[in-house]
């Protein structure tokens, strides 16, 4: 009785503890099944959104019985962040109209305190530099699994469930084709890719600190997981972020090894080469000079990625032999679609006299262009986000306004919060920056190497933030603003940054 006792004492006293070491597994691990749709969208909420609300509501209790400390650094820079969240919010539902469902704007405003109240629970937590290592260790040894499950998925058949596609949305296992991008047991590609730009530095930072080859390994696999999941932007984050930290620390040799290792690996995957490729392409426009009207000759297939709409300035050219075939074909579509939209039946002389006169008016003229994903963002999802942003600097229009993704974080936080928000996120990450930083500067017994790891870090995100919404993506978020709680909590302590007796390193 005396011993369950005292393992009951044991548990309780480090029930936070235990509880957090299950969220960092659980949060990359557990794919993310569906639990409950929410209207009006093509989202659920799921199964992994509730690790960090039972781990909150772990903390509270404790927190109440005094079992455990708030950190509360950065409180009020988060604070100031989530009433700008909510102004924005409140303002958007019922002074604008621009939040069109009032949940559904609540629910965004709620998700920005969702993600981040690890951060406060991981900086808690953190009470010794064994203690901090250790959770380092299983958060990279779970990226370590997550790797490994990628590398099922590209040549075992391991499931896959997604949620960045409508139709996949509902939690169905699925089988990648070969040339479909790796995920893992992240709802997409892109949620995978910025994941690993993220830890990347971090890995090699422990390699330089423990100088055990198993990171560089891990570094290795890694990359190789990167380049299968043919994300650009993260890829570009990638170089950055790595140039920078192996430049900055003066890691020459292990730079030219990773640039040899990178391009070598570019060429044996291939996925990313011909991501890139794709970017730019050269095709015939068929114009029609009346109406304005474009159509691309391509023939669309899941083995290349389309051309969009989006020209390149400066690539128009005219000098295209025209082919009447092809023409005809163009006059005929483009007839058929005018009685549809009009709502008339017609029969196929009719429609033929129509192509007829449309013909005329058909020029072929051969551009660049970019390819459907860059062009979506161009001329779609940053136009709307730049001009909610215009519509008022101040607040913005909401959270939800300019609904799921603009694939720009930082235009997103313009549009959704305007300059208040955005202002208090961007101050925000920069005060964790400098903080890092400057113990980083202080650190000994080469700790340095692991801080200037998570700046370098959060680096990538933001270059990766450029193209993709990535602190909205939410196991990301989740992984972000655990490892932020980490550092800041350790760095805390005053534990081998000059302010105490370091602890003996593990």
């Amino acid at each position: 009785m005396k011993k369950l006792s005292s393992l009951l004492k044991k548990l309780d006293n480090n029930l936070v503890h235990f509880s957090l070491l299950a969220y960092i597994v659980l949060t990359s691990l557990f794919p993310k099944f569906p639990l409950q749709h929410v209207e009006y969208t093509y989202i659920r909420i799921r199964f992994d959104d509730l690790l960090p609300v039972i781990v909150g509501l772990i903390f509270l209790v404790q927190l109440v019985r005094k079992k455990v400390r708030l950190n509360t650094r950065f409180l009020i820079p988060v604070l100031l962040f989530w009433t700008a969240v909510f102004v924005s919010f409140v303002y958007g539902t019922y002074v604008q109209n621009t939040v069109v469902v009032t949940n559904i704007g609540l629910l965004h405003s709620l998700r920005r305190i969702q993600y981040m109240l690890i951060f406060f629970i991981a900086s808690s937590i953190v009470v010794s530099e064994k203690r901090f290592l250790s959770y380092m260790k299983v958060y990279l040894g779970t990226l370590f699994v997550v790797c490994l499950y990628a590398l099922g998925q590209k040549f075992f058949a391991f499931p896959s469930i997604q949620s960045m596609n409508p139709a996949y949305v509902d939690g169905r296992l699925l089988t990648l084709n070969p040339e479909d991008r790796l995920n893992s047991t992240f709802g997409g590609h892109f949620d995978l890719a910025a994941y690993l730009t993220f830890s990347m530095p971090i890995i090699l930072g422990f390699f330089f600190f423990t100088k055990k080859k198993k990171y560089f390994l891990l570094f290795i696999l890694s990359l190789i997981i990167l380049l299968y999941t043919a994300a650009r932007s993260s890829f570009v984050a990638y170089v950055v972020s790595i140039s920078g930290f192996l430049l900055y620390l003066r890691k020459f040799k292990v730079y030219g090894l990773v640039l040899v290792l990178t391009a070598i690996l570019l060429l044996v995957t291939g996925d990313m080469t011909k991501r890139f490729q794709q970017t730019f392409q050269i095709k015939t426009v068929f114009v029609n000079e009346q109406t304005g009207q474009e159509n691309i000759d391509q023939k669309i297939s899941v083995k290349k990625l389309p051309a969009g709409g989006y020209k390149i300035p400066g690539s128009r050219r005219s000098d295209v032999e025209a082919d009447p075939d092809k023409i005809r074909q163009v006059a005929l579509e483009t007839a058929l679609e005018e009685a549809r939209r009009q709502g008339r039946t017609v029969n196929m002389l009719e429609i033929q006299k129509r192509a007829d006169q449309i013909s005329k008016f058909i020029k072929p003229q051969r551009t660049v262009l970019c390819d459907i994903s860059c062009a979506t963002r161009l001329q779609l999802e940053w136009p709307r986000a730049i001009g909610a942003f215009m519509f008022n600097p101040i607040v913005g229009t909401g959270p939800s306004s300019i609904t799921e993704a603009t694939d720009n974080d930082f235009l997103r936080a313009l549009g959704e919060f305007g300059l208040l928000g955005t202002v208090m996120f961007g101050f925000l990450l920069l005060s964790i920056t400098r903080y890092v930083l400057k113990a980083a500067k202080t650190a000994k017994n080469k700790l340095s190497f692991i801080h200037y790891g998570f700046t370098f870090g959060l680096l990538a995100l933001l270059v990766n933030g450029l193209y993709v919404d990535v602190f909205e993506a939410s196991k990301v978020a989740y992984n972000f603003w655990l490892i932020a709680g980490l550092y800041v909590g350790y760095i805390s302590l005053g534990i081998n940054h000059g302010k105490g007796k370091g602890n003996k390193r593990v």
